[in-house]
């Protein structure tokens, strides 16, 4: 069989930096970024995408707000907003990607998944909901939405004064159509699935599927996914090219090579930044103890350079 990589990529694969997100703008990142993996398709690597969705489904949640308070339209709940965001989304990278094998004149087939994802709903994460959604609000409209809507807000450090919904961020236990997608990927389509990690639901006591607000983390979804399909390999892109100790600090130090008991020891040390480097090594690290060879982390224009991206495996070479 070919080697089968699951390649996450991150927010800035569809924008970046300050720019206003206009489908212009999409387009010609997620190209640029898709460009990469070119060389991993003639590599013979069976592939599964997945992507993020922080900026968009915040959009979709504050088209619900002001297509409720303009013309009294009905809001979706989180669970449709992120299946909005996995088939809009979706459908930009295939259409992307199908451009790009057509120019390099490679033969595949892509499809987009909607994806189900399955979370405990005991997880501790639903007492202590941290992940921030949606549109800033002054503290008066957050508590009125808050008596209204139930939501909790919490402050924000982008705007003085401003606050933020917030929702649970329960660990995946399960991709409900795992098999599927193996079975797509493996008899040799590109398949994009577990966009913005997912659709996070739950099996009541009659087998039924029940839904949560809540978003789970992008890239410990696609590492449950990579370990689900027997992945060989998972690539997170992200914005820097390769995992530093202390970053930012004076101490800074690149880590190109780790195995998994020093990775650990970081992790244990507080080596890595909590809210952004942090998740996606213990993704990393999950992957590996799960069974995968290698987990990857760098920048997404550096996928092909082999001499950038900082490699995680169980044993050091």
């Amino acid at each position: 069989m070919n080697k089968l990589a699951v390649v996450a990529l991150g927010g800035n694969a569809l924008l970046r930096g300050s720019e206003e997100g206009t489908i212009e703008q999409q387009e010609k990142n997620s190209t640029d970024t898709l460009e990469n993996l070119v060389y991993l398709i003639n590599d013979g690597y069976d592939l599964v995408i997945t992507h993020g969705n922080g900026p968009q489904v915040g959009n979709i949640l504050m088209r619900n707000d002001a297509g409720e308070q303009l013309y009294k339209i009905a809001p979706m709940p989180l669970d449709v907003c992120v299946a909005d965001s996995q088939g809009g989304i979706g459908y930009m990278l295939e259409r992307m990607l199908r451009n790009i094998l057509n120019k390099h004149g490679i033969s595949k087939n892509v499809v987009t998944l909607v994806t189900l994802v399955e979370v405990h709903p005991d997880d501790p994460a639903f007492k202590n909901p941290s992940k921030r959604i949606g549109k800033i609000y002054p503290k008066e409209e957050a508590d009125k939405l808050a008596r209204e809507k139930g939501w909790i807000f919490k402050s924000t450090d982008k705007v003085a004064g401003g606050y933020r919904r917030v929702v649970p961020s329960p660990m995946p236990v399960d991709i409900v159509n795992k098999e599927m997608i193996e079975m797509l990927t493996r008899a040799g389509n590109i398949v994009i699935a577990a966009g913005g990690g997912g659709i996070p639901i739950y099996f009541d006591e009659k087998k039924d599927v029940r839904t949560l607000d809540a978003v789970v983390d992008k890239d410990m979804a696609s590492s449950l996914l990579a370990v689900n399909i027997n992945a060989d390999e998972l690539y997170i892109l992200t914005d820097v090219s390769f995992i530093y100790k202390d970053y930012g600090l004076p101490t800074q130090e690149k880590l190109e090579f780790l195995d998994y008991a020093d990775t650990v020891k970081h992790l244990e040390n507080g080596t890595f930044a909590e809210g952004s480097m942090e998740p996606k090594i213990r993704a990393c690290l999950h992957f590996i103890e799960n069974g995968g060879s290698k987990s990857v982390i760098t920048e997404a224009t550096k996928l092909e350079d082999r001499s950038y991206g900082s490699k995680i495996t169980m044993e050091y070479d």
